[in-house]
This record gives C-alpha cells, structure tokens and sequence, in this order.
C-alpha cells in the first residue's frame, strides 16, 4: 500500500530463514480485514509501498533449527500476532502484548496478502490444522486468525454467557462474528445493529434474533423499546468509530457491559457522570486470537460453526487492489485472497 486507494501488487526478495526460530510458509489463503480500509481511506502518500495483510494459513516449506514442533508440509495457521507462546503475558492469553512478538508486515515482514511468508517465533505462533489443502473448511478455518477470534474476544471480554442479552453494533465481518461467537456462548437474544440486508440476512442465520437498522438516537429507542426499556446486558461494538460507542452507550442496562473491538479512530472516550452512576463497564481491545484457537477449532471441523460464511469474494494476487476497492465500496463483506 502506497497511500490512500493506492495498492499494487509487485514481486518482492522471497523469504530465508533468517532466525533459528523461524519458518518459511507458502500461503494458500489469506485476506483483506475491515482493519485495512483504515489505513486504505486516509494513508498519507509514500515513496515507498507497506507490505499488506495479518490474516493467512498455508504449508510450511522450511523450519529454524530451533523449530520441532513442526515440519515441512505441515498445513499452519498463523494468528494476526506472531508470538512465541511462553512468556508471561502469553501464559496468562494476552499474545497481543508478548514480550518477543510483533506484527505481521512491519519493519520488512513479511505480510499475509502474498505467495510466502517468514514467520518468526514459527513454534509458539503457528497451528498445525489437521486438514488437508484441499479441504473445504479452509475459509472457516481462516477466520481463526483474526476475525473470528476478534468477535468471541468481544463476547468474552462482554462476559456473554447463557440468559445473557446482547446487542452487536455493526454488519460487517467483526460484527457477524460476533454475533455467532455470541449465541455459542449461550446468548438468549442477540440484536444486530445493521442495515445492509445481505448482511443481517447472514446475521439472522448466525442467531441474531431481531434486526434494528436505524442509526443513532433511532437505533438506541428501538433497541430500548425491544428490551422493555431497559437495554440489553452487553453490547458488542464492532465498528470503532464514535457514532457507534455513542450507540453502544445508549443501547447497555444498568450495570451492563460494553466490549469494543472495533479499531477505534477517536481519541476519548465520552463515558461521564451518568455512565458513573448505572455503573456501566466499557472493556475490549485487540484480540489475543492466539489464545482462542484451540477452543474454537473443534467447532469449526466437527460442523457446528461456519464462520467462513462472511467471505463472499474470491480473488487471485493480481486482484488484491480490486478486493480493496471492493470491499471499501461495501461491494463486498469480506474479500478471500488465494494467491
């Protein structure tokens, strides 16, 4: 990426082994996430391109002398934070803060949005998926690295469990996802605030129980007025913009709950005197999907889950540009890159 609308796709060194910690895999799916249009709406123009993408899985070609647990042709999934599982902030599921990890496509990383990638701290970062190439749980299978791990990091930060009541603010693939990380957890009702109708149409199929697709003080009284006034347990904001935690606030109970997972793009948070007194808890942050995965994987290969249901583009390398355009167009939901 090379500024704002500004992505090309072009031939880079392939990557060596430079650590005895590291792997080398060659990537069978990646994508783009909602985190990327940021940056795609508003990066200042530069001489020289970011390497794109934080989300992917495919085959390891090549391994450090530091790394036994895996094996060339092991099919792997990388979460969107490489680390290496055994530091204190790792041991206690904060993977996102590990004392020797990092993130994808900085200083000269490799990103996801290519054929290859250098993974470094390959053994704590990387899970082996008992799948093969071909198999067609490899979307859902995806969404482990990020997105789908980012919306039960919502619901669980939320405390969402059996009887809970949940609103989720935003239609996009956090939202969705959160949404079924929501009712897999238990929720009694969830309410979608979206208004993309092919989108709360997969929503409704993921366990929302109602659709409110009214903004702002509209969306905040019928969301009220669906919960005898009161406003549901949690609310599970996916979307990260100021509006949205404006809603997020009108729509919690007393003593309620509100999770953001949403990359915020304001700088304060306008919780004051009356929030104080119905003890309302604001909570979230960056999704540790590490710590997920094994929880969440059974779900995805036994059939009970689909999460790979918010893809609905498909496009080669040469395309990445128009998946941006795409997806930042609200053409499409989620764009799936097979390079």
């Amino acid at each position: 990426m090379y500024g704002a609308g500004d992505v090309r796709v072009e031939n880079v060194p392939d990557p060596k082994i430079q650590q005895p910690t590291d792997a080398i895999v060659r990537v069978l799916r990646s994508c783009v996430c909602g985190s990327d249009l940021w940056p795609y709406a508003s990066m200042p123009a530069a001489e020289h391109g970011e390497r794109m993408g934080h989300e992917f899985l495919g085959v390891v070609e090549e391994t450090g002398s530091d790394v036994s647990a895996l094996q060339a042709g092991d099919l792997v999934l990388a979460p969107f934070v490489w680390s290496d599982n055994t530091c204190e902030f790792c041991r206690e599921g904060l993977h996102t803060s590990c004392l020797h990890g990092g993130l994808w496509a900085r200083d000269g990383l490799d990103g996801g949005q290519g054929e290859a990638a250098r993974v470094p701290q390959a053994q704590g970062t990387l899970v082996k998926l008992p799948v093969g190439e071909d198999s067609a749980l490899l979307t859902s299978l995806l969404t482990l690295s990020d997105v789908f791990c980012t919306g039960h990091h919502c619901a669980v930060t939320a405390g969402v469990g059996p009887r809970s009541t949940v609103t989720v603010v935003g239609d996009g693939a956090v939202g969705l996802s959160a949404v079924l990380a929501a009712r897999r957890l238990g929720a009694e009702r969830v309410i979608l605030m979206g208004r993309h109708k092919d989108r709360t149409d997969l929503g409704r199929d993921f366990g929302a129980t109602d659709v409110v697709p009214e903004r702002g003080d509209e969306g905040i009284v019928r969301v009220r007025e669906l919960t005898g006034g009161h406003g549901t347990h949690t609310v599970l904001e996916c979307v990260g913009t100021l509006p949205a935690l404006h809603m997020s606030i009108g729509a919690v109970r007393p003593g309620g709950t509100i999770s953001r997972v949403g990359a915020p793009q304001y700088p304060e948070v306008p919780l004051g005197f009356p929030e104080f007194m119905n003890n309302i808890t604001l909570t979230g942050g960056v999704a540790p999907a590490r710590a997920y995965i094994e929880e969440l994987l059974p779900d995805i290969l036994e059939g009970r889950i689909e999460p790979g249901r918010v893809f609905d583009r498909t496009v080669g390398l040469d395309e990445v540009p128009d998946g941006y355009r795409a997806m930042a167009d609200r053409e499409a939901l989620k764009v799936l890159v097979k390079p």
